[in-house]
């Protein structure tokens, strides 16, 4: 009879772990007291430098849960290294959705990486705010879950060659860049007006990932007599070709896409030589007296004092923002689908960077970006407002074969 009774209460016992299981984790990543988010981003390898931005964004989520998190549950963060290479990303974000069971990633450095992982997540539901890259995979097509915020690299590489032809003068421009969508989605952009003006780069020169030596990449820019040359590059690349020309005796206006546009680390390892290199970017100035930088910037102070404060550590933060403020509209009731509404909702939402909207079928949030110029010590002039291109981005699409 005992037996049988501790047979009953045994049974028992394993039908109210059932029922009580899947009552507390509802929704994959989502307790009673928690939500789970994840992100990969390089904290070791060639693109190292951009690793700050998924610590970033951790700083956002210490300074929600010290202010009590959102709607009584804190945010419990994942942060994994891929080394910007795809096979560790999909490796990642498998162990974080499956094994961690996140709710959402936040955005995750590299297009490469992020290609690697968009259908797996799309396919498990996991919603996905701003990928760190302006690649125009993530909204063209529109997905359920995906929500892009990073302004699109052909936008910004229009911009850059804009300003070079009509208020710099240049004739005679030439396009560096990596060997892979990220570059080649910048010298599409850049095309597109050049050819609107009725020119053609003097020459497009391209760098795999793991180069080193670009004293050839260099002489070619040299031979082809750049007055203006656009770089779509690694940070390391980015100092390296400049170095370079500097040894060349290669003189000529530099100009670079946002990736590039953390300019107190990139003049310091350019050994000074980042001066007068004119950029775009996508949020605030380092310095910026927004209401909001000054709050992020001491959070920084209070959660991540050894990490260096600049655009690519804040850029982790503004990335962030929108998928915050989607998580405050669902309330309590947080699912993948109530997020999914709740992001639709957002119109002209705005924190460190450009006025983002979103709809069922618009999920790149921003288009603008504005243009700044490094100055001698690595310090930085704005030189526009915020702007947006006036390319045709369905013609643009079709010529990368969407």
């Amino acid at each position: 009879m005992k037996k049988k009774n501790l047979i009953i209460v045994i049974a028992c016992a394993v039908l109210m772990s059932v029922a009580i299981v899947p009552a507390a984790f509802a929704e994959r990543g989502v307790t009673d007291t928690e939500i789970r988010i994840g992100q990969y981003g390089p904290q070791s390898g060639p693109a190292a430098l951009w690793g700050s931005v998924a610590r970033g964004t951790g700083c956002l989520f210490d300074m929600i849960n010290a202010e009590g998190g959102i709607h009584g549950r804190k945010i419990k963060y994942f942060l994994r290294d891929d080394g910007y290479m795809a096979p560790r990303t999909k490796a990642i974000c498998k162990e974080l959705v499956e094994n961690k069971g996140v709710f959402a990633m936040a955005s995750g450095v590299g297009t490469s990486p992020g290609m690697a992982v968009k259908r797996y997540l799309h396919k498990k539901k996991v919603p996905w705010v701003g990928p760190a890259t302006g690649s125009t995979h993530w909204a063209y097509p529109p997905t359920k879950y995906l929500f892009a915020d990073y302004p699109l690299y052909v936008d910004e590489a229009a911009i850059l060659a804009e300003y070079a032809i009509t208020k710099l003068g240049k004739k005679r421009i030439a396009f560096f860049y990596q060997n892979d969508d990220y570059g080649k989605e910048g010298l599409v952009g850049a095309e597109a007006i050049l050819k609107k003006h009725g020119m053609k780069f003097v020459t497009t020169v391209s760098v795999e990932a793991l180069d080193t030596d670009l004293s050839s990449h260099c002489m070619k820019l040299k031979n082809a007599n750049a007055d203006c040359v656009i770089n779509w590059l690694l940070p390391k690349h980015g100092a390296i070709i400049i170095i370079t020309a500097a040894k060349m005796g290669f003189k000529t206006q530099w100009m670079t896409t946002s990736t590039l546009s953390d300019i107190p680390i990139m003049y310091k390892i350019s050994k000074g030589l980042y001066k007068d290199v004119i950029f775009v970017t996508f949020a605030e100035l380092p310095g910026s007296q927004h209401p909001l930088m000054k709050k992020y910037k001491a959070a920084h102070d209070k959660f991540a004092p050894k990490d260096r404060w600049g655009i690519f550590y804040y850029a982790g933060i503004y990335f962030a923002e929108p998928m915050v403020e989607g998580l405050k509209r669902c309330g309590r009731n947080l699912t993948a689908d109530n997020f999914v509404k709740a992001m639709n909702s957002i119109k002209d939402f705005q924190g460190i960077g450009p006025k983002i909207s979103y709809g069922p079928d618009k999920k790149q949030g921003t288009r603008s970006l504005f243009l700044a110029k490094c100055l001698e010590g690595g310090k930085m002039e704005r030189l526009s407002d915020w702007m947006t291109s006036d390319i045709d981005l369905q013609d643009v699409l079709k010529k990368l074969g969407r």
